[in-house]
């Protein structure tokens, strides 16, 4: 089978197509005819050696954790009646540690049968996977929000996957959206999605101006920035409000002046603060499939690449032009 490889760390120029084994499922695993697979800010990071304290590898590696296709093989004790159903799922390696070499990236990939979801009538398999990680997190940390109709909400890394998300889920809840991003394409269509206001944060003052917009600052802010500009946004909440760091599109998690927010009884809370044990992943899968086979919540695919531009893939992301979701097409037949 063919499949992306991982041979050193580096730029997007390490990964090659290769042809490899196909994976053998053990007792609880099913093989995965690979039709999707989604390309993560994470799998970039990984890609280019960073984080091996917290998410080690073990070189060489096939990057990449939600997939979605075809069951074509199942493991001893799983139900054959997985065989031949499209799910999504993510990746029993998910391209990291453990010894497991097969990732995402893949013409056939490995994944654990407690963790598949049948992709519902009416999904394609695009949308499943585009919802994967995105769909889980964005209802997740609107839950935690309990947004407030008529109130303000400030979401940066807006034009992003988990960006679009809430600001659909913020404005359904009946609240004023202030879309943070770079970039006019990325303004354009948080402006599309129904935000109330956009504000570019590669230009300075843009807290300040979030501040003019909302009357004194957003009740809610949603950052997927993180680093300087998930800091900049901290200051940009409303005295009394909440600000949820979930995300962290600049590089690394919010860095902001915490002490000066707990002084305006800012509440801020880190992304294993909001998903904690006591989410049912299971249930808000379900949620946010739903929705978008209703219509109510759009999956922006903003680009995908077949697996042989993987390399163009990784560098759409790291240039910060990529919109939405970026997907890889591996089996485009299935």
């Amino acid at each position: 089978m063919r499949a992306v490889q991982v041979k050193e760390f580096g730029g997007p120029e390490v990964m090659e197509v290769l042809e490899l084994p196909t994976p053998q499922p053990d007792s609880v695993e099913v093989v995965v005819d690979v039709e999707v697979a989604d390309v993560m800010f994470l799998d970039t990071r990984l890609r280019s050696g960073w984080g091996q304290d917290y998410f080690p590898l073990s070189l060489p590696y096939v990057p990449g954790g939600a997939i979605g296709g075809v069951v074509s093989a199942v493991g001893a004790e799983v139900d054959p009646r997985w065989l031949g159903k499209r799910v999504v799922t993510q990746t029993a390696a998910s391209g990291i540690g453990g010894g497991l070499p097969i990732g995402g990236y893949a013409e056939k990939s490995l994944a654990k049968a407690a963790t598949l979801t049948e992709i519902p009538g009416g999904l394609t398999t695009e949308q499943a996977v585009g919802l994967a990680h995105d769909g889980r997190t964005a209802l997740a940390v609107f839950d935690r929000a309990a947004v407030q109709p008529n109130s303000w909400v400030l979401i940066t890394a807006a034009g992003g996957g988990l960006g679009t998300l809430l600001i659909q889920l913020s404005i359904t809840a009946g609240a004023h959206v202030v879309a943070a991003a770079r970039g006019t394409e990325k303004l354009a269509l948080a402006t599309r999605l129904g935000a109330t206001a956009v504000v570019d944060y590669s230009v300075a003052g843009w807290a300040e101006r979030v501040r003019e917009i909302t009357g004194g600052g957003a009740a809610v802010v949603f950052d997927g920035a993180g680093g300087e500009f998930g800091g900049t946004a901290l200051a940009a909440a409303a005295d009394n409000g909440l600000f949820l760091g979930y995300g962290s599109a600049a590089g690394d998690f919010a860095d902001g002046d915490t002490d000066a927010a707990v002084a305006r009884a800012v509440t801020v809370l880190g992304l294993f603060d909001i998903v904690g044990e006591d989410v049912d992943w299971a249930a808000i899968t379900s949620r946010a499939q739903a929705a978008v086979v209703e219509g109510s919540l759009e999956v922006v695919i903003g680009q995908t690449f077949p697996i042989d531009q993987v390399r163009q893939a990784h560098a759409a992301i790291e240039s910060r032009s990529a919109l939405g979701r970026t997907l890889l097409t591996v089996n485009a037949s299935l």
